[in-house]
């Protein structure tokens, strides 16, 4: 009867004890993904951010285990907010560094996509875009469009930021 009572003692004691453990990293096998981005920003100068999202996304596929090529990843990015002003020609010194990060991109063979529609809003049409920049009749039916043929979607938010990383850390 003791020797019960010491082994629930101890056995209560352990139990309480904080489990010391840590998280683990795990390579997901990722397989030929295709992807359209969703840009619909209220400032312009928004898609900046955005293009990290880009990134953030395309960077983990270059480095090993997965090794892809930029040039063999699927990207469609839509633009269809005011950030469409960002691909004016004549607002190219404007924002020099955003057209240059989007040709950079528009090298590998991703495409970028402006709708007719918003364009029309703005009073652009399709001689007053970049080179690498495709015109088409409606961002709503050009996102149904790429998922139907198995895309997936990426609509990233751009938030501002309150407080430093050290504040919030």
């Amino acid at each position: 009867m003791k020797l019960k009572l010491v082994f629930v003692l101890i056995l209560s004691v352990f139990s309480s004890l904080p489990v010391l453990s840590e998280s683990k990293f795990i390579q997901t096998p990722y397989k030929n993904q295709k992807v359209v981005f969703d840009f619909y920003f209220d400032e312009p100068e928004k898609i900046a951010s955005a293009l990290y999202w880009i990134r953030s996304w395309m960077n983990p596929l270059l480095k090993p285990p997965y090794n892809e090529a930029p040039e063999f990843l699927d990207v469609v990015v839509m633009i269809h907010g005011t950030e469409l002003v960002t691909l004016v020609k004549s607002n190219e010194k404007k924002y020099q560094d955003i057209v240059d990060r989007m040709k950079y991109y528009a090298g590998f063979g991703f495409k970028f996509k402006v709708c007719e529609i918003a364009a029309h809003d703005f009073n652009y049409g399709t001689k007053d875009f970049q080179d690498f920049v495709e015109v088409i009749p409606s961002a709503m039916n050009e996102l149904v469009h790429w998922q139907i043929r198995g895309y997936g979607l990426i609509t990233p938010r751009i938030l501002s930021k309150k407080y430093s990383t050290e504040e919030i850390r």
